[in-house]
């Protein structure tokens, strides 16, 4: 296939802005999909990304089109991600591209992440051809939205197309501007294979499976190939391309977008953003592949029942296959068992992972309180990270605690400016700056420790603008603050799973709070149970949760009060042995409900 007919581009947007029903209709369109095969969100494989209406994972497919210059084109199309936990999947799926589509909602306009995904697809030197898609609603403004988007894009005369992915408006006009806009792919078929790794899965039947983007060179079923990273040699056994179904074909050359069958059975022989290469004529050198992602978020997790460990922890070896931003490292909790503690990009990037561990791998798990990674430099002079808050030094050996700042775009209704910026002042923000998209937008520009954000920051920013504000942050920096451990005691025993690092002005209100909490949902026992929240010795917090009843002298119907009051001397001494040898089950629902607090 000549690679002058080419198109590798990928769909970004925010989330909830049409990607993925534009890519179904780029697909009806041209015939890629058989009417009786299709259904809505054809790209979004997994169950949960139906049920949640988001994409979690880039999708890749090819599509042929025959377009008016009489030429039949290749369009090889990306769908990508929404949510900014996931940027790390738009990342991968613009470095596999020349081209993309930028899709804004015409009723909701530019968002945080549309600006986010935007300056990605700059990075990468990509063409970008923007769509303003829903302009069937009524309410939407496709005026008004075009004025946004000239005034974030930088070129003079950038190509907009108006479109209804819901209703096929525009889809042919999309077509045409990809064909004519974006570029075909480089490189050169007589060169030595350089192929990246964008993505893998893990197959039962057929071990690992690859999925690449050939750079240079061509690679063919039958040949050796080398991972250039791990220096690791196998057989191609199996090359193909999703249409969106699998289908085999003899070859993959430059410029083009498949995967690839090794019957590779090691998990760890595959890494996201290698270079593949040929056994007999190597290439000099590797491809940039991608920067290292940097957790934002961590937690552990742990199976419920401790004989599920080595279950789960294959489990997640294949999934980290398909997911490189999850990270994972053993541990052992005292009173949890071993488990693993895990960084992710964000809180649901958090819960996916967790709902995909349960579903798929059919587990039953539980998720200790998520904190970020904190830089604590001791009196000793050593730097130390702590991701989990067991690992924090006493006070007495710390010269200082830095805490990761990030820099957050807020875009919001000029009506709900107060708001978010009360909202914000709560939050230990920073203000930096404040610029008007149009009369009726505004962007907030803050830094804010990252802790304070992880957790429910955006959905009150979402509860705030009725659903109008958006969020987008970067990484800056870790910066001096001043913390303490927050300990939660249960009958004097120290629950180190819910523990968490606290800033000092906020010790009383996140003690007295948690403490609330878990008296309501830690059940009643034949003993009292004792609940507190303590920083180092001092108790700075505590609730009592009374025992069951039981009426020991209902039997008794008259005589001397000295056998009633045996009967409770017997059972008060019964209560004191339980309570020193009984042990409290914490329900999953506490930890749950710590997350929120």
């Amino acid at each position: 296939m000549s690679k002058e007919l080419i198109r590798n581009f990928s769909i970004i947007a925010h989330i909830d802005h049409g990607k993925s029903t534009l890519a179904d209709r780029l697909l009806q369109y041209t015939g890629a999909v058989e009417p009786r095969e299709f259904r809505e969100q054809i790209l979004d494989d997994m169950d949960l990304e139906r049920e949640r209406g988001i994409t979690i994972k880039a999708s890749a497919v090819r599509i042929n089109y025959s377009a008016d210059d009489g030429k039949r084109y290749t369009l090889n199309l990306i769908d990508t991600p929404g949510h900014v936990d996931f940027s790390y999947e738009v990342s991968k799926a613009l470095s596999a591209c020349e081209g993309a589509i930028l899709v804004v909602d015409a009723a909701q306009g530019v968002e945080a992440q549309t600006v986010a995904n935007l300056c990605l697809a700059e990075e990468n030197g990509l063409e970008i051809i923007s769509v303003i898609n829903k302009i069937d609603l009524g309410t939407a403004e496709p005026e008004r939205v075009r004025e946004q988007l000239l005034h974030i894009l930088d070129a003079e005369e950038p190509p907009i197309v108006m479109a209804s992915a819901k209703q096929g408006t525009g889809t042919k006009q999309i077509l045409e501007t990809i064909v004519k806009l974006i570029p075909p792919p480089g490189g050169s078929r007589d060169a030595p294979l350089q192929a990246l790794i964008f993505d893998s899965e893990f197959d039962p039947y057929r071990g690992i499976v690859i999925y690449l983007r050939v750079v240079n060179g061509v690679i063919i079923p039958g040949s050796t190939i080398r991972m250039m990273a791990t220096d690791k040699n196998y057989e191609v056994q199996e090359l193909g391309v999703f249409t969106p179904k699998p289908v085999q074909v003899e070859s993959l050359s430059c410029g083009e977008v498949g995967f690839c069958v090794c019957n590779i059975k090691d998990i760890g022989s595959v890494k996201i953003g290698d270079t593949v290469t040929d056994f007999k004529r190597p290439a000099a050198s590797s491809l940039p592949g991608y920067r290292q992602v940097q957790p934002m978020v961590f937690c552990g997790i742990y199976p419920v029942n401790s004989k599920d460990f080595v279950l789960l922890k294959e489990a997640i070896r294949k999934l980290s296959l398909s997911d490189a931003s999850f990270v994972h490292n053993e541990e052992e909790s005292s009173g949890l068992g071993f488990g693993f503690r895990c960084g992710f990009l964000g809180l649901l990037h958090m819960e996916i992972i967790q709902e995909r561990l349960e579903r798929e791998y059919d587990l039953n798990l539980l998720i200790t309180t998520p904190s970020v990674a904190y830089r604590v430099e001791t009196i000793e002079g050593k730097s130390i990270e702590v991701d989990n808050p067991v690992n924090f030094p006493v006070p007495q050996k710390i010269a200082v605690v830095k805490e990761p700042y990030i820099k957050a775009f807020i875009i919001t209704p000029a009506a709900a400016v107060g708001s978010i910026m009360k909202l914000s002042q709560s939050a230990r923000g920073r203000f930096k700056t404040t610029e008007y998209l149009d009369e009726t937008r505004v962007k907030l520009t803050y830094e804010f420790p990252l802790c304070e954000v992880i957790v429910d920051f955006y959905d009150k920013i979402k509860s705030i603008t009725s659903g109008y504000g958006s969020l987008d942050y970067e990484f800056l920096d870790y910066w001096p603050t001043r913390l303490s451990k927050l300990d939660v005691l249960v009958n004097g025993q120290n629950c180190d799973a819910l523990s968490c690092l606290v800033h000092q002005d906020k010790l009383q209100q996140k003690g007295r709070a948690l403490v609330e909490k878990l008296k309501g949902l830690i059940p009643r026992q034949l003993f009292e149970v004792v609940v507190q929240a303590a920083v180092g010795s001092r108790i700075i917090a505590r609730a009592s949760i009374r025992p069951l009843g039981k009426h020991v002298t209902s039997k008794c119907y008259g005589g001397d009060i000295t056998r009633k009051r045996k009967l409770w001397e017997k059972q008060k001494a019964g209560k004191k042995r339980m309570k020193q040898f009984g042990k409290v089950q914490i329900p999953q629902e506490a930890f749950l409900a710590a997350l929120r607090i």
